[in-house]
């Protein structure tokens, strides 16, 4: 009997890991701006030991549901970083999702396709498509996934920073035909959470390697215009979270510094934190000990957020 009691549970527990945690392609059929090559999707062990993707070939987010119990009813879209070349998986996408279960709040790691991937036809569309058809999917899924009206944001770490602030700016450009009904619905994030982001493609500001990946060599100034997003505020942009630290050699503290004096301006509500150390690329933060301080810190802004 206590046997077939176990067992029953087990079942039961799987059956509900099954309806939450799972992956998901975002397009359902054909996939706007690609073209057919002989790229291949690719899993690998980076150098820093983290898992990175590079090729994507099917945009997917993948679901990660808190226990009922604990849940607040918030959803943030995760955007990993990479530069545009690769995501940092776990880093920057699955581990940040764990830690927002244990907050309360549902996760979504986006797998975004990559600008300079052969299936990609023009690069510069590709990751705001995903970005905006998984936001869209979301909030079209939002009693599924025990979501809250107004409550369902975006996070995005380095390059994926620019990801989740050019939705954040460029929410409602057509940047491809609508499918189906999930098309209807904005795909404004409620809320934007940036971590030592990517916001600028201007020279001297930009991370290089991310315009290069996004825009090419020599785009043109209307494009790098179109994606420096400190450009692109305005008095509709939602409230706005951003980290940074002072000595990042790679994507300079000036890309926060802009986007938040863009949103002042605008008079966004908007919290900002520097750190005097810390680099660039910490994800959660805990191998430094400023650093570690911003999960504590998102966790109280956006609790004060939705009080």
């Amino acid at each position: 009997m206590k046997t077939y009691t176990l067992l029953a549970t087990l079942l039961i527990f799987i059956g509900m890991k099954a309806q939450t945690d799972k992956t998901i392609e975002i397009w359902n059929d054909e996939i706007p701006n690609s073209q057919k090559s002989n790229s291949e999707e690719k899993w690998d062990q980076s150098e820093w030991g983290t898992l990175w993707v590079t090729h994507v070939q099917k945009p997917t987010i993948e679901v990660f549901l808190p226990t009922p119990r604990t849940a607040t009813g918030t959803g943030v879209l995760i955007c990993p970083g990479g530069g545009y070349a690769g995501l940092a998986y776990d880093w920057e996408g699955t581990d940040i999702a764990k830690w927002l279960n244990s907050k309360g709040i549902a996760a979504f790691v986006l797998k975004y396709r990559l600008p300079s991937d052969a299936s990609v036809k023009t690069t510069y569309k590709a990751p705001l498509q995903d970005a905006q058809r998984a936001m869209r999917y979301i909030k079209s899924n939002k009693d599924q996934f025990h979501l809250k009206d107004g409550q369902i944001g975006v996070m995005g770490f380095s390059a994926g920073g620019h990801v989740a602030s050019t939705l954040g700016t460029l929410y409602n450009k057509e940047v491809y035909t609508p499918k189906d009904s999930i098309d209807n619905i904005s795909a404004k994030p409620d809320f934007l959470a940036l971590i030592y982001p990517v916001i600028s493609m201007q020279q001297g500001v930009t991370h290089q390697g991310s315009k290069d990946q996004l825009l090419g060599k020599n785009p043109s100034k209307i494009v790098t215009d179109e994606f420096s997003n400190e450009l692109n505020v305005n008095t509709e942009t939602s409230p706005t979270f951003l980290i940074h630290s002072t000595d990042d050699g790679a994507v300079p503290v000036q890309n926060s510094l802009r986007f938040y004096q863009a949103l002042i301006a605008n008079k966004v509500p908007a919290a900002m934190h520097i750190f005097p150390t810390g680099g660039h690329g910490y994800g959660l933060g805990l191998e430094n000990k400023a650093t570690q301080q911003w999960t504590s810190l998102f966790e109280t802004w956006i609790t004060e957020l939705y009080q």
